[in-house]
């Protein structure tokens, strides 16, 4: 049985506050260990930590801070398999989805070692008289970063790289659903040289939340989960003056036109809607066929394909996914599925009655399609977070595209198509953050940012790329003369360049 407590300035530190969650192992329903929930004071105390460690780490330039995330990277490609174990038994990914969801934080930590060029300010030489302007980037202290349960390893490297690259130190609240890949990269970042204090990871529930929007001395706060939470903490951090981006659900769409390549289609649609057990944000949990002859096409493909989907164990590398993250989830889930059947959607696969063979108490489901969905229905409008498609049939490409505008939710969206001036107008006019041209999961490389529209983020700069060294930094303009025989005597007018 493992106990997590939480790692702060260095070390291992047990939890005080007597309060504990169950960490479970979803492949087989066992309760793998328990992860400690910190109060509000053993938050602040970390806090108080990172506050005290911050300035010297700030004081190291950009070049060295990005020498220690690349020992950073060499430890954790030497540690890439353990790591990918306890995320897999976790949180219920295959081993090689684990693996990817490694791959994608550490191509943000390979962008991060940039920084020396990220943050560089500008000058301009004899802005006027023998004044010169220059700009700064500086960090802002200490940040934190509350990230999901279901990519415990990449968004967490999203969050926490490009803070400490600025010169931050940073406070990490992972999911208490799987702590275990959280604490080992603190271990590794440690171990890589980042002082101890810079990283600290604080494992907990509310409590802990609130405790970080309502602490003074963090400057700025990420957050990645749910629309109505994400929606709570931005509210609460602004109105305590930090610095906050919060990224939420979603309900993500992928438009087939008549014309698509249709076994590409149904391709990019089994491994973007059931990949994870459908536990991403940026999952296509709905198809738009334009046209009944595409429609009826593309259910007659999909059917066979989602009732062969191979549910397995974690452990089992050739299984299409693995289960739930937790029974509660999954019943959740089950819920939304028992919800599309009442509210009058056809379901053309029913996966809830999977049961896993010398699994039985596992969190597991097969995959679910629904038919004849439409837009009034709770299975199209809520995010499902589950291994369920549903179908919605439209008439013409309009249609679709005013289906995709007009969801509350804005995060990604794809069109498969041969036509060219349609996928270019579709990218065009569609109220989404992040569009796919054939491209079914259309997750920005790491150069580029990564954020959503609408309801699905609430802030102004995005995850990683560019926005995170904004995000990260302050600018400081410093306007300089130096002495040199100018006598202007006193102004009172504005300064101007007349």
């Amino acid at each position: 049985m493992i106990t997590y407590g939480h790692f702060i300035g260095g070390k291992h530190v047990a939890g005080t506050s007597g309060r504990f969650a169950d960490v479970f192992q979803p492949m087989d329903g066992s309760i793998r260990g328990k992860v400690a929930l910190a109060s509000k004071a053993e938050l602040d105390a970390a806090v108080e930590n990172a506050k005290a460690a911050q300035p010297a780490w700030a004081a190291v330039n950009p070049q060295r801070r990005a020498r220690i995330l690349q020992k950073f990277l060499d430890l954790i490609a030497r540690d890439v398999d353990k790591l990918a174990d306890i995320l897999a038994r976790e949180h219920g990914k295959t081993i090689p989805d684990a693996k990817g969801d490694i791959q994608r934080g550490v191509e943000v930590v390979e962008v991060c070692l940039g920084a020396p060029h990220m943050l560089k300010g500008e000058y301009t030489d004899a802005a006027g008289p023998g004044i010169d302007i220059y700009s700064m980037r500086q960090p802002l202290g200490v940040a934190a970063g509350i990230t999901p349960f279901n990519f415990p390893a990449m968004i967490p490297l999203w969050k926490l790289a490009p803070a400490i690259a600025c010169g931050n130190a940073f406070i990490l609240k992972p999911s208490e659903r799987d702590p275990g890949v959280p604490m080992m990269l603190a271990e590794l970042a440690l171990e890589a040289g980042l002082p101890a204090g810079i990283l600290n990871v604080v494992n907990g529930d509310k409590e802990s939340v609130d405790a970080i929007l309502d602490n003074h001395d963090i400057q700025a706060v990420g957050f990645v989960g749910s629309t109505p939470i994400a929606e709570y903490i931005y509210s609460r951090g602004c109105a305590n003056g930090k610095r906050v981006q919060c990224f939420g659900g979603a309900k993500n769409h992928m438009i087939i036109m008549p014309d698509a390549d249709m076994d590409q289609a149904v391709d990019a649609l089994i491994g973007a809607g059931y990949g994870a057990a459908g536990e991403r944000c940026m999952a296509i949990s709905v198809a738009v066929p334009v046209g009944e002859k595409t429609a009826n096409e593309l259910v007659k493909r999909l059917i066979p394909r989602v009732e062969s989907l191979k549910v397995g164990p974690s452990t089992d590398g050739t299984a299409d996914f693995g289960p739930l993250v937790t029974k509660a989830h999954l019943e959740k889930v089950k819920g939304y599925v028992d919800l599309g059947v009442t509210e009058g959607a056809k379901l053309v696969v029913d996966g809830r009655g999977f049961k896993m063979q010398g699994y039985e108490n596992g969190f597991y489901m097969g995959g679910c399609l629904f038919d004849n969905v439409t837009a009034d229905m709770r299975i199209y409008k809520e995010e499902i977070f589950g291994p369920v498609l549903s179908v919605v049939r439209t008439k013409e490409y309009a249609e679709a595209l005013k289906l995709v505008n007009d969801h509350e939710y804005g995060n990604g969206t794809a069109i498969f198509t041969r036509d060219g001036d349609a996928a270019r107008d579709f990218a065009s006019k569609v109220n989404v953050g992040m569009v796919g041209v054939n491209v079914p999961i259309p997750v920005p490389l790491a150069y580029y940012t990564f954020g959503g529209w609408k309801r699905s983020a609430f802030g102004d700069l995005n995850q990683h790329g560019p926005d995170a060294f904004r995000f990260y930094t302050k600018t400081k303009t410093v306007t300089s003369r130096w002495p040199s025989g100018i006598k202007d005597g006193a102004s009172f007018v504005i300064p101007t360049m007349n």
